[in-house]
């Protein structure tokens, strides 16, 4: 009896001090916000032949985020996708975010991109910041993002988007 009590109260202490420890880590989290567009600049499908329309592919997009504290930086997005009409597409996607001093940020994203009738579709991230170069080398962290994503209207056109990404993380000290 006394030694189920014992677990329980070193089971108590262990939550206690995971939510002491996991609110000092927030506590130093920065966040950091930016709105970027991108275009497609390639684009390769297959199609998987079980419905009409449903495709994997890998595609390419490039453009610029603008970040509050007025930065830009180039980024480049890689991207492989799954899409079913009128569902929707699901994607993974790795950006590499390229700044002015050379510094970079690499995050792993998930994407779901809701249907649409026409026009621009919803879009909706979740992912984690998995590197950083220069400044940001170190870097961990969440980020979260919604955003709308153009598809192609003629043939050879590309995929267009505008996001807005809210980063929470942390940097090692120096």
């Amino acid at each position: 009896m006394a030694t189920r009590k014992s677990m329980w109260v070193i089971f108590g202490i262990l939550i206690i001090s995971a939510w002491v420890l996991g609110s000092a880590i927030q506590a130093g989290a920065e966040t950091m916000k930016c709105r970027f567009a991108v275009t497609g600049t390639k684009n390769e499908t297959i199609s998987v032949a079980d419905q009409e329309g449903h495709l994997l592919g890998v595609t390419i997009l490039e453009g610029l985020a603008f970040f509050e504290n007025g930065e830009i930086a180039k980024i480049r997005a890689h991207a492989i996708y799954d899409f079913i009409p009128g569902k929707g597409a699901q994607a993974i996607v790795y950006h590499i975010y390229t700044f002015d001093d050379g510094s970079t940020i690499v995050t792993r994203i998930q994407r779901l991109i809701a249907p649409g009738q026409s026009g621009p579709l919803s879009a909706t991230s979740t992912g984690e910041l998995i590197k950083g170069t220069g400044r940001f080398e170190g870097i961990k962290g969440t980020l979260s993002a919604t955003g709308k994503a153009f598809p192609p209207r003629t043939e050879g056109e590309h995929e267009r988007n505008v996001n807005d990404v809210t980063f929470t993380y942390t940097l090692p000290t120096k």
